[in-house]
């Protein structure tokens, strides 16, 4: 059996060797390094696969977050209503602008926004919602909208993890995940789904005079040279990134099948076991792309199964052990524990199993087998 890896960025590059490195080569040999060709082609593309009028290329995930409040005009003591169970970023943006984050629970089994908290955390200082896309499975967005609308707040998308994901809304439409609300923000990280090596990120959005604005605040606030509108941060997409998810990018249908073809087998390995929940897809089969594959492991032995799975050379994760309103970054005496009671369970029992586009059966075997003997031992 082949080693088995959370993440298998090798595998997947022998498959796009030849054309990276020929990529590579043009961008090397034209030294248009920033904004050139490459950037400018990925942005088409990525916005012809999204179906959405504007691409916004940046420089990592967390400055399209805060881009994104930027560009919306958010400004200091504004509230943002976010969840407490995701990885500190989607928070540490609100709090960098010196908004004000307002941290919510989640639902129990889609580990996404709860929309019946959103509306009981709303005050006339809320300006903005932030949904995160969790482990590659979108929010219900036609609640969110509804609600966002209904307050006249701003719905920004964290899509980092649910690129390539589909959203059937009530009417019967499909939208691709990050381009319902009035904007979307992503990740290009290399453990991404649509990943570059190196950072990365892009803004989305179908609102025009907003695509203007955010073109000039990822630039040091210029349109023109040396004439800086608006104040503005410097967080680009540079040529070789963009080359690299210019090759992927054909390929995310394909890499997200893939991984949709390991989560059924790590399903039916697991099904029926009584001390372990399998993920929950909510609708159609193309709504997860499963960015993770996360287990609740609700007999309390989650921490021993890490220590047990490390030792048999079997690599996981634990997203996320602690709530964010837990952190001392993050810390307000506005918070209630009774106001978190399902993120402070999932943060005990959450375990995500290696997941990525060339896991094969035989490792998935092996993990199971070794997950259900040692849960149920």
């Amino acid at each position: 059996m082949r080693k088995i890896q959370m993440v298998d960025l090798k595998g997947q590059y022998e498959g796009i060797k030849d054309q990276i490195s020929t990529s590579f080569d043009e961008v090397i040999t034209s030294t248009a390094f920033i904004n050139g060709p490459e950037v400018q082609n990925f942005q088409k593309e990525l916005e012809a696969y999204l179906g959405v009028k504007h691409v916004i290329p940046c420089g990592n995930g967390t400055d399209a977050l805060q881009i994104a409040m930027m560009g919306l005009g958010l400004k200091p003591g504004d509230e943002v209503i976010t969840v407490d169970f995701t990885f500190a970023a989607t928070v540490e943006v609100i709090a960098l602008l010196g908004l004000t984050p307002v941290l919510i629970d989640v639902e129990p089994d889609t580990f996404n926004i709860d929309p019946e908290k959103i509306k009981s955390a709303i005050t006339p200082k809320t300006k903005a919602i932030v949904p995160v896309h969790l482990f590659g499975q979108s929010a219900n967005m036609d609640a969110i909208m509804e609600i966002a609308e209904a307050n006249n707040l701003y719905v920004i998308e964290d899509n980092a993890q649910a690129i390539g994901g589909n959203y059937h809304d009530k009417n019967g439409k499909t939208h691709k995940t990050g381009t319902i609300g009035h904007i979307g923000a992503t990740s290009f990280f290399p453990s991404k789904n649509l990943g570059c090596y190196g950072d990365g990120g892009a803004i989305f959005t179908n609102d025009d005079e907003l695509a203007h604005t955010i073109r000039g605040v990822v630039n040091h606030g210029m349109y023109e040279r040396y004439h800086h509108d608006v104040v503005g941060v410097n967080s680009r997409l540079d040529s070789l990134q963009a080359a690299v998810l210019r090759a992927k990018l054909p390929k995310l249908d394909t890499y997200n099948a893939a991984r949709r073809k390991s989560a059924d087998l790590y399903d039916a390995a697991l099904k029926g076991q009584e001390n372990i929940i399998t993920p929950v897809r909510i609708g159609a089969d193309d709504t997860h792309v499963f960015h993770q594959y996360t287990l609740r492991i609700t007999n309390g032995k989650r921490d021993a199964l890490v220590k047990h799975f490390q030792e048999n050379d079997i690599p996981c994760g634990v997203y996320y052990p602690i709530p964010l309103h837990k952190q001392k970054a993050y810390t307000d005496e506005r918070y209630n524990e009774a106001d978190f009671e399902v993120t402070n369970q999932l943060v005990k029992e959450v375990i995500s199993l290696p997941m990525h586009t060339e896991l094969d059966e035989e490792q998935i075997e092996f993990i199971t087998k070794t997950l259900i003997e040692f849960v149920n031992g």
